[in-house]
Formats: C-alpha cells, sequence, structure tokens
C-alpha cells in the first residue's frame, strides 16, 4: 500500500522521466475534460493527473504510465483511491475507445477490479468489514457505481477476448443492471 507521499513521489518519478514526451494536446476523445479536474482537490491524487492519462496513449510509456496510475488510483490491495471515481469515466472511454490504445489490457483490468472493489460491503459480514471496510467509511464505492451506471453502454465496448464471464456479471453488477437476457 502506498500513502499519499509514496504516490506523489511515484508520480514525480514518472513525470520527471516521461512528462516531455507525453503529448498533453492529443485532443483524444477518450481524454476530453481530464484538463478541467481540479485534481489536486482529490486526497492522494497528483495534479499531473492528465499527463498519466496521456502518457497511457503512448505505445512507448504506457506500461509505466498504467503502473503508476494503478498506483495511484488504489488505496491498498482491496481499497479503492479517492481519485478513482473521478479517472473511471476517462479510463472506461479509453478502454472501448481504440483497440489500439497501447495499455488497453491494464485499462481492463482496472475497470474490473474496480467493479469488484466498488460492490457495497454486507455490514453484518465481520470479515468483509475487516478486509474492506465500512461502506460509510469509503465513499468511493458508491462513487464508482453512479459511474458506472453512467457510462453503462460502454462496458458492452470492453474488448471481449480481455474479460471473463464473471468480470462481465462484476461489470453488470457494478452499474446496476440486471444479468443478461438469456443468462438464466
Amino acid at each position: 500500500m502506498l500513502d499519499a507521499a509514496a504516490k506523489r513521489a511515484e508520480a514525480d518519478r514518472f513525470l520527471r522521466r516521461y512528462a516531455h514526451d507525453v503529448r498533453t494536446d492529443s485532443g483524444h476523445p477518450a481524454l476530453r475534460g481530464c484538463d478541467e479536474v481540479d485534481w489536486s482537490a482529490i486526497p492522494g491524487c497528483p495534479p499531473e493527473m492528465p499527463v498519466l492519462l496521456h502518457g497511457l496513449l503512448d505505445p512507448a510509456i504506457a506500461p509505466e504510465a498504467a503502473r503508476v496510475l494503478t498506483n495511484v488510483l488504489m488505496d491498498g490491495i482491496f481499497r479503492l483511491g479517492a481519485a478513482m471515481p473521478a479517472v473511471l469515466p476517462f479510463v472506461l472511454r479509453l478502454a472501448v475507445a481504440d483497440p489500439r490504445v497501447p495499455a488497453v489490457s491494464c485499462l481492463v483490468d482496472i475497470v474490473v477490479v474496480t467493479a469488484g472493489l466498488s460492490e457495497p460491503v454486507d455490514a453484518d459480514n465481520e470479515n468483509a468489514v475487516r478486509l474492506r471496510g465500512c461502506d460509510s467509511d469509503h465513499p468511493e464505492r458508491e462513487r464508482c457505481r453512479a459511474v458506472f451506471a453512467e457510462h453503462a453502454a460502454l462496458l458492452a465496448g470492453l474488448p471481449d477476448e480481455l474479460l471473463t464471464d464473471a468480470d462481465r456479471a462484476s461489470l453488470r453488477q457494478a452499474a446496476g443492471l440486471g444479468e443478461p437476457q438469456g443468462s438464466r
């Protein structure tokens, strides 16, 4: 688990190494609006988040951008970071926008993990609460479910070859959708 200072240091290392290589003016439609988010107002989120997101488009640095992005977005193995709900729409759009996006498999992984970790925790399940915490302490779960619901139409565009049936079910549940027709 990376604390806020470690996340910041990792993002800073990425920026020192790659910021001059990243085109933040790419005009990629999936990233439209990412420069308008007040990233620095989100706890544990580097203000240069657009550089990380745009780095996902560059084949030479996409793997490192995806690794740093994942670390910034997670607060632990089973915990989503506060930035996840704000980043999720961009990650979803990138994952379905263009199969040539170099980090698409990493992006799909982020989407699937987020769907699973955004599921509500049963307050009566002591083990689940101990492992993942109470929902009231983790509003990012509900916010991520709202993002999945808002962008539910995009879920069908995720690459089939990168998803299992369990992944699809988790995504549908996170979006508040019922079972697909013919699944019973």
